[in-house]
């Protein structure tokens, strides 16, 4: 398998990756230094899996603020190829996108893929869900694809360990994930261009081997660092547990990212163990099916109590979907099966979670933190129930 590599001859990054500009008790406010744009931190990337928000156009994402989306390595590796993308001037080019750009591995993609895949000290190999074709990802092949995407942020190949996994196993697969990490990191060194790269933590749920992960991994010089192998099926309770037991361990000068969650209370409480960056694909998911999250809490549109209300979506919300259109309308195009829901939907549910960051960094930095997430939990009650446990 043979990549053209997108043309790495720009200047390198310079400054320092991570700025911490205030904490509140272990919630932080920062910047992330990246060549298309500094992002302020805590921030949620909305979901482009195949270099495309689905519904939503890049001049809407523009308009509600968003400063970084997310795109997917083994899908587009797949189709259209990155090596197609990198001719069009990278992910940045192709998808007419000016902001910056995350892409996972792929990783969690073909391990999901768990009767179409072998792994091995090479890397893994797989098929394509869309023809069959047999495929090698390996850790330096994976970094090649994310610099022909030129993706600002790149991801090392990792082994997502499935949720009940035995000790045994979940310890031999870290200690894979770690040697391919070291492996991207040799194949791209640090300052050798503009892109970042951030590793990936993993150790299932073992808290020794979570400990010996951050061990292994933290003292090299990754531009950032994740939380893998998370919201993979665990309790609520599970979550956060692991959450503020892993968050405080990670480099203080290094972005952490927490790897697909969640929900508007999941990412408070992430915030609030220490970390910076969150994407899930939730809010797009649940806007195609009705459900809209509102500064009052969730609703389902397509209830019949919403067929003549003429009230906007959320009476807080400034996005174009609040400010032009009644819940009546909005029911109406869900239950008619229009397209036009799944954008006014959409834009709406990115709005509030881009929202739920801004209100948190503001939190931050006026000190009054424990406040913003005793309010949110407010909001979600049985969530924040389950959270505790109960």
């Amino acid at each position: 398998m043979s990549f053209r590599v997108h043309p790495a001859s720009l200047p390198a990054m310079t400054q320092s990756v991570y700025t911490l500009e205030h904490s509140d008790n272990a919630a932080r406010a920062g910047l992330v230094r990246t060549a298309h744009g500094v992002i302020p931190t805590p921030i949620f990337m909305p979901v482009g899996t195949v270099g495309s928000v689905k519904a939503i156009a890049p001049d809407d994402l523009a308009a509600i603020g968003a400063p970084i989306i997310l795109g997917n390595t083994y899908h587009l590796y797949l189709r259209p190829g990155d090596g197609l993308v990198a001719r069009h001037g990278g992910l940045h080019g192709f998808a007419s996108w000016p902001g910056a750009i995350l892409t996972d591995s792929g990783g969690f993609q073909v391990f999901s893929l768990s009767s179409l895949r072998k792994i091995r000290e090479e890397g893994v190999e797989f098929r394509s869900h869309l023809d069959g074709s047999r495929h090698l990802f390996t850790p330096e092949s994976v970094v090649g694809i994310q610099r022909n995407l030129n993706s600002d942020i790149m991801m090392v190949l990792d082994e997502c360990v499935p949720y009940g996994a035995d000790y045994a196993y979940t310890e031999k697969s870290l200690a894979l994930t770690t040697r391919w990490a070291l492996r991207a990191r040799a194949a791209y060194p640090q300052g050798s261009g503009r892109n970042l790269l951030f590793a990936i933590t993993q150790g299932g749920f073992f808290k020794d081997l979570r400990q010996r992960s951050i061990e292994e991994l933290c003292c090299h010089d990754f531009d950032g660092f994740a939380i893998g192998g998370l919201s993979v099926g665990e309790s609520k309770h599970m979550l956060y547990d692991f959450m503020y037991e892993v968050a405080p361990r990670l480099p203080k000068d290094k972005p952490r990212y927490l790897m697909g969650v969640g929900t508007p209370l999941d990412i408070a409480h992430g915030i609030n163990a220490g970390i910076d960056m969150f994407d899930c694909v939730l809010p797009t998911r649940n806007a195609r099916n009705g459900t809209l999250y509102t500064s009052l809490g969730k609703i389902n549109i397509k209830r019949r109590d919403y067929a003549e209300d003429d009230s906007p979506l959320d009476p807080a919300c400034d996005c174009y979907t609040c400010r032009t259109f009644s819940r009546a309308y909005l029911r109406h195009l869900y239950v008619s099966k229009e397209l036009l829901a799944f954008r006014l939907n959409s834009l709406h549910n990115l709005t509030y979670f881009l929202n739920v960051v801004r209100q948190a960094r503001r939190a931050i930095l006026e000190d009054r933190y424990a406040s913003f997430l005793a309010h949110m939990e407010s909001l979600y009650p049985d969530e924040a129930a389950q959270g505790r446990g109960l």
